[in-house]
C-alpha cells in the first residue's frame, strides 16, 4: 500500500546520491571538516550519545559536483573518551555508481582503505599502517551497492535516500508516495569490517518523537540486518535528524 506525504522530495538529489567512491590518491584523505566545491545538499554535525552522555561528534557534508556527488565525514571522540579519529570521502557518479571510497584513520592507529570498482564488482585495498604491504579484499558486490561503514552516520542518510528513490514515487500532486511496513533489502558494504550484508529498509510513515526537549513529527524508517536494528527519523526535507540503536543504548542526533 502506497501512502502519500506532502514534502520537498529532492528527487533530483536521489538520482545521484546512492553508493560509494574511488580516490585518485590512495593514501590521501579529505581534510577534516573540508567539503569539496559544488552545491551543498546537506552539511552539519551529528552528536553521538551513549547512556545520555555525548561520546563523539561527526562533521559531515553532502555536495553535488559536476560529475556526481561527494560525501565527506570526520568522526572524533569527545575529550575524556579513548581517542578515536577518522575521516572518509565517498564519491558517487551521477547515476549513483561507486567512483571511490577512501577511509583514513588518524588516531589511535594509521590504517587506511580505498574501495574501487573492479570490472563488475568492488575491490578494497587496505593497510594497517602506511608502510605496510597493501592487502586486497574483493567483494562480489556491484558498484551500485551502498557504503555503510562504521562510525560514518551520514552514510545512513545516503542509504535512506537511496531507498526512498527506489521504493517511493512522486505523485501528481507533488506528494511523496511510499509503501508502508514493507521491508526492502538493500546491498551494502562495510569496508572497516571487510564485509558486506543485506540491510532491510522499512518505511513506517510519520510519527512524533522527542529530539532533546522538543517533540517533532518526522518520517520514520527502520534498518534491520544481522548486526541488529537501527531506527531513523528524517525531517520534511528528508534530512537525517536522529538515529536510535537500542541494542547499544546509543543515539545519534543532529546538532
Amino acid at each position: 500500500m502506497l501512502v502519500k506525504y506532502k514534502v520537498e522530495t529532492r528527487f533530483a538529489v536521489f538520482l545521484f546520491l546512492a553508493a560509494i567512491l574511488c580516490v585518485t590518491s590512495y593514501a590521501a584523505g579529505p581534510a577534516p571538516g573540508q567539503a569539496p566545491a559544488g552545491q551543498t545538499e546537506d552539511a552539519g554535525v551529528f552528536g553521538v550519545f551513549m547512556g545520555g552522555k555525548r561520546v563523539a561528534t561527526e562533521t559531515f557534508s553532502v555536495v553535488k559536483t559536476a560529475d556526481g556527488s561527494t560525501i565527506t565525514s570526520d568522526f572524533k571522540t569527545e575529550p575524556g573518551i579513548d581517542l578515536a579519529h577518522q575521516s572518509s570521502e565517498l564519491a558517487l557518479s551521477q547515476n549513483g555508481e561507486i567512483r571511490h571510497y577512501n577511509f583514513h584513520e588518524i588516531a589511535p592507529g594509521k590504517s587506511q582503505a580505498t574501495l574501487l570498482p573492479n570490472n563488475e564488482f568492488l575491490m578494497q585495498k587496505s593497510t594497517a599502517n602506511p608502510t605496510d604491504k597493501v592487502e586486497e579484499h574483493p567483494y562480489l558486490m556491484p558498484a551500485s551497492s551502498v557504503v555503510m561503514d562504521d562510525y560514518v552516520f551520514v552514510q545512513r542518510e545516503i542509504l535512506a535516500w537511496r531507498y526512498l528513490a527506489s521504493a517511493c514515487r512522486k505523485g501528481t500532486t507533488g506528494a511523496l508516495e511510499c509503501p508502508v511496513k514493507q521491508k526492502t533489502p538493500m546491498g551494502t558494504v562495510i569496508p572497516h569490517e571487510r564485509t558486506s550484508m543485506l540491510v532491510n529498509v522499512e518505511f513506517l510513515g510519520r510519527e512524533k518523537t522527542q529530539i532533546r526537549d522538543q517533540e517533532r513529527e518526522l518520517f520514520r524508517l527502520n534498518f534491520t540486518s544481522d548486526m541488529g536494528e537501527w531506527h531513523l527519523w528524517l525531517d520534511d526535507q528528508l534530512k537525517l535528524v536522529r538515529i536510535s540503536i537500542p541494542d547499544q543504548a546509543t543515539e545519534v542526533i543532529r546538532d
